[in-house]
Protein backbone atom coordinates (compact mmCIF):
# COMPACT_ATOMS: atom_id res chain seq x y z
CA UNK A 1 0.00 0.00 0.00
CA UNK A 2 1.18 3.45 -1.00
CA UNK A 3 1.59 5.81 1.83
CA UNK A 4 -1.11 8.23 0.58
CA UNK A 5 -3.31 4.90 1.78
CA UNK A 6 -1.80 5.07 4.72
CA UNK A 7 -2.80 9.18 5.50
CA UNK A 8 -6.16 8.48 3.68
CA UNK A 9 -7.00 5.97 6.70
CA UNK A 10 -6.27 8.34 9.50
CA UNK A 11 -8.50 10.60 7.65
CA UNK A 12 -11.36 8.28 7.38
CA UNK A 13 -11.11 7.47 11.19
CA UNK A 14 -10.89 11.11 12.13
CA UNK A 15 -14.31 11.59 9.99
CA UNK A 16 -15.76 8.52 11.55
CA UNK A 17 -15.94 10.17 14.89
CA UNK A 18 -18.35 12.88 14.12
CA UNK A 19 -20.40 10.25 12.23
CA UNK A 20 -23.24 8.47 15.01
CA UNK A 21 -22.64 5.71 16.43
CA UNK A 22 -25.21 3.65 14.42
CA UNK A 23 -23.93 4.63 10.94
CA UNK A 24 -20.59 3.51 12.38
CA UNK A 25 -21.48 0.28 13.69
CA UNK A 26 -22.54 -0.61 10.43
CA UNK A 27 -18.86 -0.80 9.04
CA UNK A 28 -17.17 -4.17 9.28
CA UNK A 29 -14.96 -4.11 12.20
CA UNK A 30 -12.79 -5.83 9.84
CA UNK A 31 -12.51 -2.64 8.00
CA UNK A 32 -12.08 -0.24 10.91
CA UNK A 33 -9.35 -2.77 12.01
CA UNK A 34 -7.35 -2.89 8.57
CA UNK A 35 -8.16 1.28 8.83
CA UNK A 36 -6.07 1.47 12.41
CA UNK A 37 -3.45 -0.77 11.98
CA UNK A 38 -2.56 0.62 8.61
CA UNK A 39 -3.05 4.69 9.56
CA UNK A 40 -0.32 6.67 9.25
CA UNK A 41 0.29 7.71 13.12
CA UNK A 42 2.41 10.35 12.29
CA UNK A 43 0.25 11.98 10.18
CA UNK A 44 -1.75 14.77 11.42
CA UNK A 45 -5.11 15.65 10.17
CA UNK A 46 -8.38 17.50 12.40
CA UNK A 47 -11.63 18.04 10.78
CA UNK A 48 -11.92 21.88 11.08
CA UNK A 49 -15.73 22.64 12.30
CA UNK A 50 -16.02 25.58 11.02
CA UNK A 51 -15.86 25.09 7.57
CA UNK A 52 -18.40 22.85 5.63
CA UNK A 53 -17.49 19.34 4.91
CA UNK A 54 -17.28 19.89 1.07
CA UNK A 55 -14.25 22.24 2.14
CA UNK A 56 -12.36 20.54 4.56
CA UNK A 57 -8.72 19.40 2.39
CA UNK A 58 -9.36 15.76 2.19
CA UNK A 59 -7.59 13.41 0.05
CA UNK A 60 -9.04 12.05 -3.39
CA UNK A 61 -8.33 8.49 -1.69
CA UNK A 62 -9.92 9.52 1.94
CA UNK A 63 -13.31 10.27 -0.57
CA UNK A 64 -13.25 7.38 -2.36
CA UNK A 65 -13.21 5.55 0.91
CA UNK A 66 -16.19 7.59 2.29
CA UNK A 67 -17.92 7.27 -0.63
CA UNK A 68 -17.50 3.12 -1.29
CA UNK A 69 -18.75 3.29 2.58
CA UNK A 70 -21.78 5.15 1.84
CA UNK A 71 -22.35 2.86 -1.15
CA UNK A 72 -21.73 -0.75 0.72
CA UNK A 73 -22.82 0.42 4.53
CA UNK A 74 -24.93 3.35 4.59
CA UNK A 75 -26.81 3.81 1.18
CA UNK A 76 -30.39 2.64 0.92
CA UNK A 77 -30.73 -0.40 -1.66
CA UNK A 78 -32.44 1.91 -4.19
CA UNK A 79 -29.43 4.36 -3.53
CA UNK A 80 -26.94 1.61 -4.30
CA UNK A 81 -29.03 0.16 -7.61
CA UNK A 82 -28.38 3.81 -8.82
CA UNK A 83 -25.03 4.55 -8.00
CA UNK A 84 -23.99 1.06 -9.35
CA UNK A 85 -26.12 1.61 -12.15
CA UNK A 86 -24.12 5.14 -12.77
CA UNK A 87 -20.50 3.04 -12.23
CA UNK A 88 -21.64 1.27 -14.96
CA UNK A 89 -22.34 3.95 -17.18
CA UNK A 90 -19.26 5.31 -16.24
CA UNK A 91 -17.24 2.86 -16.98
CA UNK A 92 -18.73 1.90 -20.19
CA UNK A 93 -17.87 5.49 -21.36
CA UNK A 94 -13.99 4.57 -20.54
CA UNK A 95 -14.36 2.00 -22.63
CA UNK A 96 -15.91 3.71 -25.07
CA UNK A 97 -13.18 6.37 -25.74
CA UNK A 98 -10.97 4.63 -25.46
CA UNK A 99 -11.64 2.90 -28.49
CA UNK A 100 -12.83 5.91 -29.94
CA UNK A 101 -9.27 7.32 -29.45
CA UNK A 102 -8.18 9.58 -32.65
CA UNK A 103 -5.32 12.12 -32.22
CA UNK A 104 -6.15 13.74 -35.39
CA UNK A 105 -10.03 13.53 -34.61
CA UNK A 106 -9.36 15.24 -30.55
CA UNK A 107 -7.45 18.03 -32.26
CA UNK A 108 -10.10 19.12 -34.68
CA UNK A 109 -13.56 18.62 -31.82
CA UNK A 110 -10.72 21.23 -29.48
CA UNK A 111 -10.87 24.04 -32.17
CA UNK A 112 -14.57 23.45 -32.40
CA UNK A 113 -15.17 23.48 -28.71
CA UNK A 114 -13.18 26.86 -28.51
CA UNK A 115 -15.64 28.77 -30.92
CA UNK A 116 -18.64 27.37 -29.30
CA UNK A 117 -17.20 28.23 -25.54
CA UNK A 118 -17.23 31.89 -27.19
CA UNK A 119 -21.07 32.05 -27.92
CA UNK A 120 -21.81 30.61 -24.11
CA UNK A 121 -24.32 32.65 -22.19
CA UNK A 122 -23.98 34.10 -19.08
CA UNK A 123 -26.04 32.35 -16.38
CA UNK A 124 -27.41 34.40 -13.58
CA UNK A 125 -26.88 32.94 -9.97
CA UNK A 126 -29.34 34.31 -7.20
CA UNK A 127 -28.53 33.88 -3.61
CA UNK A 128 -30.11 30.47 -2.18
CA UNK A 129 -30.71 30.10 1.74
CA UNK A 130 -28.89 27.75 3.43
CA UNK A 131 -29.87 25.89 6.14
CA UNK A 132 -27.42 24.71 9.12
CA UNK A 133 -27.10 20.81 9.08
CA UNK A 134 -25.31 18.65 11.50
CA UNK A 135 -21.75 17.22 10.62
CA UNK A 136 -22.79 13.98 9.64
CA UNK A 137 -25.88 15.17 7.62
CA UNK A 138 -23.03 17.39 5.72
CA UNK A 139 -21.06 13.97 4.87
CA UNK A 140 -23.75 12.24 4.08
CA UNK A 141 -25.18 15.10 1.43
CA UNK A 142 -21.48 15.33 -0.04
CA UNK A 143 -21.60 11.47 -0.98
CA UNK A 144 -25.22 11.74 -2.07
CA UNK A 145 -23.77 14.48 -4.66
CA UNK A 146 -20.90 12.55 -5.44
CA UNK A 147 -23.40 9.66 -6.84
CA UNK A 148 -25.96 12.15 -8.05
CA UNK A 149 -28.33 10.36 -5.28
CA UNK A 150 -32.26 12.62 -4.61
Amino acid sequence: MENKYHKAYKEVLEILKYIPKEYVDKIPKKMMDTFRENMDQNYNFTIDLNLEFEDQKLMDETKAILANIFRDYWATPEQREKIREKERIELKKIEENKIKFDPEKVFKERKIEKKDSKKEETKINLPVKVEKDHFYKKIIKFLKRLFHIE
